[in-house]
């Protein structure tokens, strides 16, 4: 298809909110066409897009769940029946179980792993896949996966979301080593403070949980959705040698002894 649009553009995936919301207005600020995904909360996801497009660029907000091929298909489609190009997928969608006794085997089963592999996992490999043949046409293609410290530390909401982060990383690098020139590369966030991981601490545990890591991690800081947006932009736009990295956001946190 003819490239309709001057501006890049960029799928972001889960972008109703958190750190997907935050990289829709930082790129769109810097001249980017985005479209939106979400698998709920469209209201939201609607409400983005309408902010974005206050920085005079256009913005398109979808229901999808990545989970599912044929919406990460239609997703595609929207995109480029609107624009003719794609620049850039943020693969942010993710979901977990809160189950943070790691030694409590009790309180996962094969359904829990096989809900969150397919989101964390097979969302992104499914959106890549049917954006790879768009992504190469563009003059600066990259692929950011939004990953997390738990999948290298083994740490975080549960021992089936650290394992589906893990196998991200490693999709990561060895898509990056066979989907040249575009870029693959992955983010690891420690604790962000923002709704989602509230919600799924609760406000006290979160609260001593932040208290704590801003006293013992080397930077004395945990990240905002904004910070981590901040690096993605930095893959996309100016780390332009870089493919097959993991990039741990944490404040140090990993290197505590």
């Amino acid at each position: 298809m003819e490239n309709l649009s001057q501006k890049p553009v960029a799928i972001i995936t889960g972008a109703s909110r958190g750190v997907g919301a935050a990289t829709a207005l930082l790129l769109a600020s810097k001249g980017w066409n985005i479209t939106l995904t979400c698998s709920s909360t469209i209201k939201e996801a609607n409400e983005i897009a309408k902010a974005c497009e206050d920085y005079d660029v256009e913005a398109l907000a979808i229901q999808a769940d990545v989970s599912d091929n044929n919406d990460c298909i239609n997703t595609i489609d929207q995109t480029i029946n609107k624009w003719g190009r794609i620049d850039a997928l943020i693969n942010n969608a993710g979901t977990s179980k809160f189950a943070w006794d790691h030694s409590n085997l009790e309180l996962l089963d094969a359904v829990d792993f096989q809900k969150i592999y397919s989101v964390n996992l097979v969302g992104p490999f499914q959106m890549i896949k049917a954006s790879k043949e768009f992504l190469m046409k563009s003059d600066n293609p990259s692929i950011t996966n939004v990953s997390s410290i738990a999948g290298i530390k083994g740490i975080g909401s549960s021992i089936a979301y650290a394992a589906s982060k893990g196998a991200l990383n490693t999709m990561t690098i060895s898509m990056a080593r066979n989907l040249g020139p575009i870029r693959v590369n992955a983010i690891c966030p420690g604790f962000i403070d923002g709704d989602w991981l509230k919600a799924g601490l609760g406000e006290e545990m979160f609260d001593a949980a932040k208290t704590n890591l801003e006293s013992t991690v080397p930077l004395k800081s945990v990240a905002t959705p904004e910070t981590i947006a901040e690096s993605i932009l930095a893959f996309i736009l100016l780390n332009k040698n870089a493919t097959g990295q993991l990039l741990i956001l944490d404040g140090g946190h990993h290197l505590n002894l």
